[in-house]
């Protein structure tokens, strides 16, 4: 499988995409697809949040479960939609916390290009799912292939922010080496546990003082 992706992450992940679970992934896909599934994000967009964010410039990482479901959400960055597509609840609480905590005004739009520009590697768990069904694609080899991504940024880069919200996320502090890098955590930002926690984590602010701290530009996290 030939994968378009930005040239640092090909050299970065050459050895997983040669493995055999990766080699079924896009067979997997094919055969939904045959089936009439619809997959989202487009293909064309899977790759989204490594090609905008190349290894060598990542801060922030942020790290979803897997793509939105519905049509026309899901463009390759976990939390953020599309222009003109409505913010899905967990967004809506992180621009509030974002806001609450920065004083930076909460958007009329959803798309976190902006911060993936910067360096704020938005990372999904799982790089696709089949439409109006979450977690359809998670057994596929997707975590796999991305346990692997959030290693290589540990082993290679240093003073990184992970920012974990929610069990599952934080399920993959094993992957990171903390001596080197600045793991926050926090109730996922979903309605469910917003009020548990997340809201008046300060995470943006912080993660800013790190970087300020460590020499690294901080992020202008106004969009």
């Amino acid at each position: 499988m030939d994968v378009k992706i930005e040239p640092g992450w090909k050299e970065t992940l050459k050895d997983e995409f040669s493995k055999p679970y990766f080699q079924q992934i896009p067979n997997h896909l094919k055969i939904e697809k045959d089936q009439g599934k619809k997959i989202f994000p487009p293909g064309s967009l899977i790759f989204n949040a490594f090609n905008t964010t190349p290894i060598d410039t990542v801060k922030v990482v942020i790290l979803g479960q897997d793509p939105y479901h519905g049509f026309g959400q899901a463009h390759g960055l976990c939390f953020s939609v599309s222009n003109g597509v409505a913010q899905p609840p967990s967004l809506i609480n992180i621009f509030k916390e974002l806001s609450d905590d920065t004083g930076v005004p909460i958007p009329n739009h959803g798309n976190l290009t902006h911060w993936a520009e910067q360096g704020v590697f938005l990372l999904n768990a799982s790089l696709t799912v089949r439409s109006g069904e979450p977690m359809s694609h998670s057994k596929i080899g997707w975590s796999v292939f991305t346990d692997a991504v959030i290693k290589k940024i540990s082993e290679k880069r240093k003073h990184v922010v992970f920012l974990l919200w929610g069990k599952f996320a934080q399920e993959k502090r094993v992957l990171i080496d903390e001596t080197k890098h600045l793991i926050l955590r926090a109730p996922h930002p979903s309605p469910l546990s917003a009020y548990a926690g997340f809201f008046g984590c300060k995470h943006f602010s912080k993660t800013n003082e790190y970087l300020v701290a460590n020499g690294i530009d901080p992020i202008d996290w106004k969009l």
